[in-house]
């Protein structure tokens, strides 16, 4: 808790709504991060406040939420970004909620809170929309899925400054990954507008966002683990697809980033913190202390970051990327994953069986199969997917966790973005397994979303990328063990979308839709199967 706030802050939990139902008070809920500057302003001014501070004592339960240690919490009480200010029930039910709030504006929200709970009480709290009717709309999932984004993405770019939208701009490095094999231009110029504009040429990675459509002006310099480990996938991905070695390049020096910066002696910390640090020349970062870092260890973003790392290696030979992958994902399977439930962090007030958690310690598990032939990453990734798929909702969508908990969390979410990367890592899954049964549930899991598509826009184009995934089959390549040539050249055909299988055969065979290849005995035959066993494209290819 920051130390110029003056407000008395309960810990997000029981006790505290059980305090508001007992004094009949609502409560204000303070949804903050560790690495947001944002949240520090509003601490240092709003929350200094001694007469505002005495107000929230008298009429409300204040809770501070940490977002990053509550993930459920924030995704229901979210108000566009953080801070989220949201005033609620003692049931949880939402009164009213902003973001940012001066010292004035939040006296003004006061007032109005007061008068409406006056009149009300908890009649006064509403449910929101997303939690009413969470049930997404179900359809069959078709090559048009695929065709519905790569239209999509040629639309919502922004043709001046590259990128998606013409508001703020944010990296969208899934999106990159989407068009990096459809679009491949478009991907290129996003990719060059990211490197200008949100990389830290200094001390590597990537910040979060710019304001403007240019991508210049007001930058948010906050650096997360789980954003740029997406962004060296990108990047990465780019390199595969272009052999752009500034791409390449990039990603190492955002792994270097990671591996030093963030890195905590045992696997990735969660994030570092914004601010004007990032504004200085490097003679003035070297006499200034650096943002600080939150040195907790987070499944989703290891799994996440282990899954980037294990590509670039494959794509580059980095062995010292493929070294951190292991050691951070054998770390968090070690402490946070138990018969195959994934706890967040290792906590006690710990939330255990996210969807989040599960699905990208399976990203990376699944990848550090392909790369290095470890038998026991495949166990374990067995053990996560049958414990995830216990807890399967009948539309065949996964909840974001157990549909328990205090305020809102007992009403159930099926986050899009998890599902998708959930059944992105259960394709991968059957095909290193062999069990039909988990490209099943990605299916049924693709389904219930495909009714909605038409409403999908380029922000969730990876939709469209695992669906043909299932449509077309992915291409898999069987070779020796890894390390080897063949096995080092599978990993270098330009389809980051493949599965590399490692085994004990002598040659490599190239298997799409059920058809296996001529068997390659050198990288350069390997390599022309590979070019035969194209699929039909959306693009006419």
């Amino acid at each position: 808790m920051r130390d110029e706030t003056l407000v008395e802050w309960r810990e997000w939990g029981e006790e505290a709504f059980a305090e508001a139902r007992a004094q009949s008070k609502p409560l204000l809920l303070s949804l903050s991060a560790s690495w947001c500057v944002a949240c520090d302003e509003m601490d240092r001014t709003t929350y200094a406040d001694p007469r505002l501070a005495g107000h929230l004592k008298e009429s409300f339960v204040p809770v501070r939420v940490d977002v990053d240690r509550q993930p459920r919490a924030r995704e229901r009480y979210n108000m566009g970004g953080f801070p989220s200010t949201v005033f609620c029930t003692p049931e949880g039910e939402i009164i009213t909620g902003a973001g940012y709030l001066s010292a004035d504006g939040l006296r003004q929200a006061i007032d109005t809170v007061r008068e409406t709970w006056d009149a009300k009480g908890t009649e006064a709290g509403r449910i929101p929309r997303a939690l009413q009717n969470p049930d997404p709309p179900r359809g069959a999932v078709t090559a048009e899925i695929e065709a519905h984004f790569v239209e999509q993405v040629a639309e919502a770019f922004d043709g001046e400054f590259g990128g998606w939208g013409t508001d703020a701009k944010f990296p969208l490095p899934r999106t990159v990954e989407f068009a990096a094999k459809r679009d491949t231009e478009r991907a290129s110029r996003t990719l060059q507008a990211i490197q200008a504009h949100l990389y830290d040429t200094y001390a590597g990675g990537f910040y979060r966002y710019a304001t403007n459509r240019n991508w210049a002006g007001d930058i948010h310099r906050e650096k997360l683990t789980d954003e740029n480990a997406a962004l060296v996938r990108a990047f990465a991905t780019g390199y595969l697809h272009t052999g752009d070695e500034s791409y390449r390049d990039t990603a190492r020096g955002t792994i270097e980033y990671l591996t030093t910066d963030l890195w905590t002696g045992d696997a990735f910390a969660g994030s570092q913190a914004g601010g004007d640090y990032y504004t200085l020349g490097p003679a003035e970062r070297e006499e200034a202390d650096p943002p600080a870092v939150d040195e907790t260890v987070y499944a989703d973003r290891n799994g996440l970051a282990a899954n980037a790392l294990f590509r670039f290696a494959g794509y580059t030979d980095d062995e010292r990327a493929r070294t951190y992958a292991e050691r951070a994902i054998e770390h968090v399977t070690d402490t946070l994953v138990s018969d195959g439930v994934v706890a967040h962090f290792d906590g006690p007030d710990a939330e255990s069986g996210l969807l989040l958690d599960g699905a990208r310690v399976l990203l990376g598990l699944t990848a550090g199969t392909q790369a290095t032939g470890e038998a026991s990453y495949l166990d374990t990734a067995r053990e996560i997917a049958d414990a995830l798929r216990a807890r399967q909702a009948d539309d065949g969508a996964f909840l974001d966790g157990p549909a328990t908990g205090i305020g809102l969390l007992d009403r159930p979410l099926r986050p899009l973005d998890a599902n998708i990367e959930l059944a992105n890592a259960l394709i991968d899954l059957a095909v290193l397994t062999g069990e039909a049964s988990y490209r099943e549930t990605a299916g049924e899991t693709l389904e219930a979303f495909a009714g909605a598509t038409e409403r999908m826009g380029a922000d969730v184009a990876e939709y469209g990328a695992v669906c043909a995934r299932h449509v077309y089959d992915p291409l898999v390549i069987e070779t020796p063990e890894a390390g080897s040539d063949l096995h080092r050249a599978a990993w270098r055909v330009a389809d980051h979308e493949k599965v590399v299988v490692p085994s004990d055969r002598s040659d490599a065979v190239v298997v799409r839709g059920g058809e296996r290849s001529e068997p390659a005995v050198t990288p350069d035959e390997l390599l022309e199967r590979a070019s035969e066993t194209r699929p039909e494209s959306v693009l006419g290819e």
